[in-house]
């Protein structure tokens, strides 16, 4: 009865991996990797002749029954293009038909992009949500940042260089102007941590076609200093309404201020404005 070892790989320099991960690479009958080119790279640099087979997105479930049945003979390895398999990776159906199946399945730790760049962001790190890749069109990716933009814990995300401007302004609107860390090419030659807040992120990333994939640390809503009472939330809600600053803006920066749930700013926010069309309708009657 073999182990599948999930196999921690670099995220870029070739030099971050354990003496662990060598020994066990180099000793199982059969690696799956998502991509077999770049996993080749990996071995070739440190002399190891290995059977390899793809493990992909695409060919995930029908290379499972292969797999199991290459583990009633000896080990596999699993890894991903880079860093820790099964972390927004091919890799959990593995795990879970492995598991089923009777067999072991022992994690090898090593570089991971989301931990690398939240102990550099110097955002606080004792308590963290990660969230993986933010959904591609607004108005999810809008709606899913609005279940998160109370919490106190700080957030990490994925994004591709491509829509990086798009979700950062989505994180400004939705979370309000929080301080951030966005960083690329990690252990790499170009290797970028940029640190500051989103809207500083926003004009940072505007000046050039920003590329490679990003890791977003972005900081946690913060308590205020006191709650206000529900007179003075009204007063700023109808001060801010009167300037024609949109619901969800005005939602994300009162409730970092006020300390009311952003939820209920947003629908209070939301009445007051159908309140005020109605009356300007009645008038121009």
């Amino acid at each position: 009865m073999g182990t599948l070892y999930l196999v921690a790989t670099p995220i870029g320099n070739l030099e971050d991996i354990t003496q662990r991960a060598l020994r066990i690479l180099s000793g199982v009958a059969l690696i799956a990797a998502e991509d077999t080119r770049q996993t080749r790279k990996l071995l070739e640099h440190y002399q190891i002749h290995a059977k390899v087979v793809s493990y992909h997105e695409h060919n995930k479930l029908t290379q499972i029954e292969p797999i199991l049945a290459a583990l009633t003979t000896g080990d596999v390895a699993l890894v991903s293009d880079a860093g820790t398999p099964a972390l927004n990776d091919p890799g959990v159906e593995l795990v879970q038909a492995v598991l089923n199946a009777g067999f072991a399945v022992s994690p090898i730790p090593g570089a991971s992009a989301p931990i690398a760049a939240l102990v550099a962001s110097g955002l606080p790190t004792h308590s963290f949500l990660y969230l993986g890749y933010l959904p591609r069109k607004t108005a999810e990716r809008r709606q899913m940042l609005e279940k998160v933009s109370e919490l106190p814990y700080t957030l990490i995300f994925l994004e591709t260089p491509h829509r990086l401007l798009a979700a950062l302004r989505d994180l400004y609107q939705t979370l309000g102007d929080r301080p951030m860390a966005a960083a690329r090419e990690l252990t790499k030659l170009h290797e970028e941590i940029f640190r500051g807040q989103i809207s500083q992120a926003i004009q940072h990333f505007s000046d050039y076609e920003p590329r490679g994939e990003f890791t977003l640390v972005i900081g946690g809503a913060a308590p205020p200093a006191h709650k206000w009472s529900e007179e003075q939330l009204l007063a700023a809600l109808r001060q801010s309404l009167a300037h024609g600053d949109p619901p969800s803006e005005i939602a994300s920066r009162l409730a970092a201020q006020s300390g009311w749930p952003r939820r209920q700013i947003y629908q209070w926010c939301i009445r007051l404005a159908r309140r005020n069309d109605l009356s300007a309708g009645a008038e121009g009657k």
